[in-house]
């Protein structure tokens, strides 16, 4: 068995466009146990093999285990042995409701690795064949389709713009063990391996020793499933990548998803569409019963029915035949703003708190006119919706409410629009309408008002 040679292939399945981008950093996930050790063995003799490449290791001291500054410096002497840099990462876990520690451990894990990575770069990780038979099964446990079922692959992007390599993935454990004994190598032993609390150790120590003495080749025919499941799911993706942009725009600087349009595909469709949507925008996938909950209430409900639906770490709502999908998060209500000079805001802007700056520009015969003396400038925001109105083209008023719904301004997004006030009055909803009561004769100086 040749690691080197397993670390070529999978360098030689990278797509060539992409080997051209140079320098390129190789990182290991070097934990210091017996995956990890026999692959940063085989890295250092592929390391001299291919200088062209930067090499790291890197031990993420999770602090969890009272043997962990041990395990450190047990990676940073076999290093020196490799002669490869070996960097550690202190990291704190938190827990979190309903997150388990191993979940935790990964995520903050993942977090230290990609801080020593540029785009391009490749990360290493040992997982063999049983690992991915522990990733499948955790899977079918979950619930999850043929995505989770692809379980990991030996060679998939990361992070957009890098790589993720795993060469042994078609080893045996059995086969890694005998490696590092035939090779002398050393390696540390974490205790929590043997904690069955922990879902894989739970897999590993009870379920799939039995399910090997019943079938001895389950982890090969497991890898040949999820091989399986990732083939029908490329498909998929690329029939998603054709489909999604159909069913999107950009509304109120949010990409939403055009229910009438989602609407005209199959339901198997519509399912997939919304996981693609969430997916893209960052946010955890739904389950299957969240799927349709989600779905029935976007286009079964009534055309008046306010819609609110709360996920973990996502709303949802709809307006104006779209569906919101907004990051949930408890803000605090805006608060009005004094502006001591129109200067302030001819010169360099008022950040109003909402990731925008209002700026202004001063011309002749556009815009509001300036400020009496006698008047008190604001920003204010979230004006009562019975607030009588009248934009600077219109020959009646209106109440803002009604006004928000012409302009198709989302009830959410209403209370972060900025607006100038002159002793409390409206004198401008920036970026929609000047008041025409305030407006400047042509004779005079007047003011046009931004917020980007």
């Amino acid at each position: 068995m040749d690691i080197a040679l397993l670390i070529q292939r999978c360098i030689d399945e990278l797509p060539s466009i992409e080997l051209s981008q140079k320098p390129r950093k190789v990182v290991l996930a070097y934990s210091g146990g017996v995956d990890s050790e026999i692959l940063a063995q085989g890295l250092s003799l592929f390391a001299k093999q291919q200088p062209q490449f930067e090499y790291q290791l890197l031990h993420v001291h999770h602090g969890l285990s009272a043997n962990a500054n041990s395990w450190a410096l047990h990676c940073q002497e076999q290093a020196a042995k490799y002669q490869l840099p070996c960097s550690v990462a202190h990291v704190e876990v938190k827990q979190a409701p309903r997150v388990s520690v191993e979940a935790a451990a990964r995520s903050v894990r993942y977090q230290a690795l990609l801080a020593q990575m540029d785009a391009a770069d490749i990360l290493m990780t040992a997982h063999h064949q049983d690992d991915q038979l522990e990733t499948i099964l955790l899977a079918l446990k979950r619930g999850l389709g043929p995505k989770g079922l692809s379980a990991m692959g030996r060679v998939q992007p990361f992070d957009k713009d890098k790589w993720l390599i795993r060469p042994l993935l078609d080893m045996k454990k059995t086969e890694v063990e005998a490696y590092a004994m035939k090779h002398h190598i050393t390696h540390i032993q974490d205790e929590s391996n043997f904690d069955e609390k922990y879902d894989r150790n739970f897999l590993r120590q009870s379920i799939i020793p039995a399910l090997k003495q019943r079938w001895s080749a389950i982890a090969a025919t497991a890898s040949r499933s999820a091989e399986l499941c990732a083939m029908q799911q490329s498909v998929v993706d690329e029939e998603m990548a054709t489909r999604l942009p159909s069913i999107q725009s950009r509304q109120e600087g949010e990409l939403v998803i055009e229910l009438t349009a989602l609407a005209e595909h199959s339901t198997a469709w519509q399912a997939l569409l919304l996981r693609g949507h969430m997916e893209q925008l960052g946010f955890a996938p739904p389950s299957k019963v969240q799927v349709e909950q989600i779905l029935s209430q976007l286009l079964d409900a009534k055309a008046d029915a306010n819609i609110d639906i709360k996920l973990a770490d996502v709303v949802i709502k709809r307006f104006k035949g779209a569906g919101y999908f907004l990051t949930l998060t408890k803000e605090a209500p805006l608060s009005n703003i004094r502006v001591s000079s129109i200067d302030e805001i001819l010169v360099q802007g008022i950040n109003c708190g909402t990731g925008k700056r209002v700026n202004a520009s001063l011309d002749l015969g556009t815009g509001v006119r300036l400020p009496h003396a006698n008047e008190k400038v604001t920003i204010e925001f979230a004006l009562p919706g019975s607030t009588r109105c009248q934009p600077h083209n219109r020959n009646k008023g209106r109440e803002l409410k009604k006004l928000w719904q012409e302009f198709a301004v989302a009830p959410w997004a209403r209370a972060k629009v900025p607006l100038l006030c002159y002793n409390g009055k409206l004198v401008c909803a920036i970026g929609y309408w000047n008041e025409k009561a305030y407006l400047c004769s042509e004779s005079e100086q007047g003011l046009s008002f931004t917020a980007n």
